[in-house]
């Protein structure tokens, strides 16, 4: 399913013409600010329908005018040349497959499934428990539509509840309690099998590359097991009950899926705090892979690899190591600095493209 060519008008500051894409790798080499990962953006955008940089869409269009497109064309599994045109002014999202409108972004699930490396993944690291949350739910969200809806109910559901403890409203508690430990443990017991099939990826990996071994990913639910078995509804129900006093001095909802927490942890202790900047980053790089790994082996698809200059902070021993371990691919895409050596990653189907001021030229 790779990319054929992109053409995109009024976004950042890239041209308004179309590149040809039609090779197996593709670089974008250029100093920094002049569009490289711009170009990784658009691409993004055409595969899920959102940015990767920010959740305005308005911070897109180039300064100046009033609205953006996209539109990207690829190849499908049945070698058909398929187009997805994005549109977004006057504060609405057009997406269009084809001829036909797409009305919930779920639908682009699997069309053109992409694994982003970027700088800001070492928040999956080092940052706030909700980064490490979310990349265990995009993971899920490449290929399971059913994960996608129940996560949206629960979030709603969640905030329906936290409106009634604001408001001091109980009378509806029971009612949302009921729906959120539904839900909230379908969502731990995905998020629970996930990381049991990362850890068989990921531990590994991180060995072969960094010469550390044991160190792995630990999963913390908010809804823990109760008396050595995993919880029922029931179980968490009664627990929801126990502490609700809690909620109710704070206002929100201090248990549940929301509240999950993923660790690294060697030998079963913290990580994290003793490790190096380096072996913080490799952390973030193997999820990626692990991602990409694991989303052809339930899918036996391969996905689109979109590598934002994160070779640039591995040194040269690291470097060659972690590109020889890449998951398997339809097409890569990566930036490059221009001193950065390229040259050596290419292939017979590599094309490079160099980016100024928006402009790009073989």
């Amino acid at each position: 399913m790779p990319f054929l060519s992109l053409s995109c008008t009024n976004f950042r500051n890239l041209k308004n013409e179309t590149i040809d894409l039609l090779a197996k790798e593709v670089y974008f080499v250029g100093e920094n600010g002049q569009g490289k990962s711009n170009l990784l953006e658009a691409l993004y955008y055409s595969a899920y329908g959102s940015s990767f940089r920010t959740r305005l869409d308005q911070e897109i269009i180039t300064t100046g005018k009033d609205a953006f497109s996209v539109r990207a064309m690829f190849k499908s599994e049945n070698n058909m040349v398929t187009t997805i045109h994005t549109e977004f002014q006057k504060g609405r999202k057009t997406i269009v497959k084809n001829t036909k409108k797409v009305t919930d972004r779920k639908e682009l699930i699997n069309i053109i499934p992409c694994v982003l490396f970027c700088h800001d993944d070492l928040n999956f690291a080092i940052g706030e428990p909700e980064r490490r949350r979310f990349f265990i739910d995009q993971s899920l969200s490449m290929y399971d539509a059913m994960y996608i809806d129940e996560i949206r109910s629960y979030k709603k559901i969640l905030k329906n509840r936290n409106i009634c403890l604001k408001n001091k409203n109980y009378s509806l508690i029971d009612t949302y309690d009921f729906q959120l430990t539904e839900k909230g443990l379908y969502i731990q017991e995905k998020r629970k099998k996930l990381i049991f099939k990362f850890n068989s990826i990921f531990t590994r990996l991180y060995e072969e590359i960094s010469g550390i071994d044991n160190v792995s990913i630990s999963y913390d639910p908010s809804w823990k097991e109760i008396e050595g078995h995993t919880p029922s509804q029931q179980d968490v129900l009664n627990l929801m009950q126990e502490k609700r006093t809690v909620d109710y001095v704070m206002e929100t909802t201090m248990r549940g899926p929301h509240r999950d927490k993923i660790h690294f942890v060697k030998d079963g202790k913290p990580f994290i705090p003793s490790a190096s900047t380096g072996q913080q980053r490799l952390i973030s790089l193997l999820l990626r892979v692990a991602q990409g790994i694991h989303y052809t082996e339930v899918t036996e698809k391969k996905p689109v690899l979109l590598m934002d200059d994160v070779l640039l902070e591995l040194d040269p021993q690291k470097r060659e190591k972690f590109t020889s371990i890449l998951p398997s691919y339809d097409q890569l895409f990566c930036t490059f600095l221009p001193g950065e050596p390229y040259d050596r990653y290419k292939t017979g189907n590599t094309k490079i493209y160099f980016i100024e001021k928006g402009s790009w030229n073989e």
